[in-house]
């Protein structure tokens, strides 16, 4: 066995036990699958151990590379911190959650629990757009949000790593004929302006999945509405224009309004977490970590048999 083991094969096998597929951790960590693949057989190689089980329908850790996780995300978290204290990394990392309330809170709390002695901050505000042009340039670390959406130029300065398939829900008045359902079927809205950010700069990859969702359905985006931020101006908002919102079954609850599920079919709002590529730090590191972990515990990846989401979200969800 080798006295010393090169990080770079850690990472290649750390990033395969994580997403249990090997175009996915490729993509995660922007190399091409055959080099991650001849990475991922030195290091079984240099161990003397065989680590993944590999079908043609899937990746499967064996008990050998179960039992070394941990060392490794040790090793390489040190890695990081000597990094840091010689370049200064170790500065907070500004992560937009979107909205309190969401889904995204809890993954920033699950990343602090894996890297306590990191600092992550929390901002909110809504959009990855806007996010995206943020992370760019530098003034924030990482956002979450419907990555394909994103323009071209964005993504080029962009990684991402796909999270959840969202379900996607309405928000309706009380008194809104449709509210006493338990769920909602999307011909059911046919005739209905259902509201989806139009006009917020900040969110048009939003808008654009609205509209696929509502072309030939008789459905219409509604048209720019003040943008409501908190509780009391959505429902002062709400009560003013009484229109239906488009929104994820995790929406926190407004006063006067009930969210429910879409069905027939269930529309998916793709998730990515998104960050500056060649960002390097280890809270990122324990964020993705998070995020992969609760994608594969809790099924956010697996979709509904009547699921609808756009071909280009999908391919890109896929790593291709």
């Amino acid at each position: 066995m080798p006295r010393d083991i090169e990080p770079r094969l850690l990472r290649c096998f750390l990033a395969v036990a994580e997403e249990l597929h090997f175009t996915r951790a490729a993509a995660r960590l922007h190399i091409a699958q055959q080099a991650l693949s001849r990475d991922v057989r030195r290091l079984e190689r240099e161990l003397g151990v065989e680590l993944f089980v590999r079908t043609t329908r899937q990746v499967a850790p064996t008990p050998d590379a179960e039992r070394l996780v941990p060392y490794a995300r040790r090793v390489l978290a040190a890695q990081d911190a000597l990094l840091a204290a010689a370049t200064g990394t170790r500065r907070p990392l500004l992560v937009d959650v979107n909205s309190p309330g969401l889904v995204f809170e809890r993954l920033l709390a699950e990343a602090r629990e894996l890297a306590p002695d990191c600092e992550l901050m929390a901002r909110y505000e809504s959009g990855l757009t806007g996010a995206a042009a943020e992370i760019v340039a530098g003034r924030l670390d990482a956002s979450f949000g419907r990555y394909a959406g994103l323009d071209a130029a964005l993504r080029a300065g962009l990684a991402q790593l796909p999270v959840r398939y969202e379900p996607m829900a309405v928000v309706l008045p009380e008194e809104h004929p449709l509210a006493g359902l338990a769920e909602v079927p999307l011909d059911a809205l046919a005739g209905e302006a259902v509201y989806a950010g139009a006009g917020n700069p900040r969110t048009p990859e939003w808008t654009d999945l609205a509209r696929r969702l509502f072309a030939g359905r008789g459905i219409e985006v509604a048209a720019p509405a003040p943008l409501a931020v908190g509780a009391e101006e959505f429902r002062r908002i709400m009560a003013k224009t009484r229109t239906p919102v488009l929104a994820v079954v995790d929406f926190p609850a407004m006063p006067g309004c009930v969210l429910r599920p879409l069905v027939a079919p269930v529309p998916l709002s793709p998730v990515s977490l998104v960050w500056r590529r060649g960002l390097r730090h280890p809270a990122l590191d324990a964020l993705r970590s998070a995020c992969a972990r609760a994608a594969a515990q809790r099924g956010w990846l697996r979709r509904p048999e009547d699921a609808w989401i756009p071909a280009m979200d999908e391919q890109v969800m896929a790593g291709r």
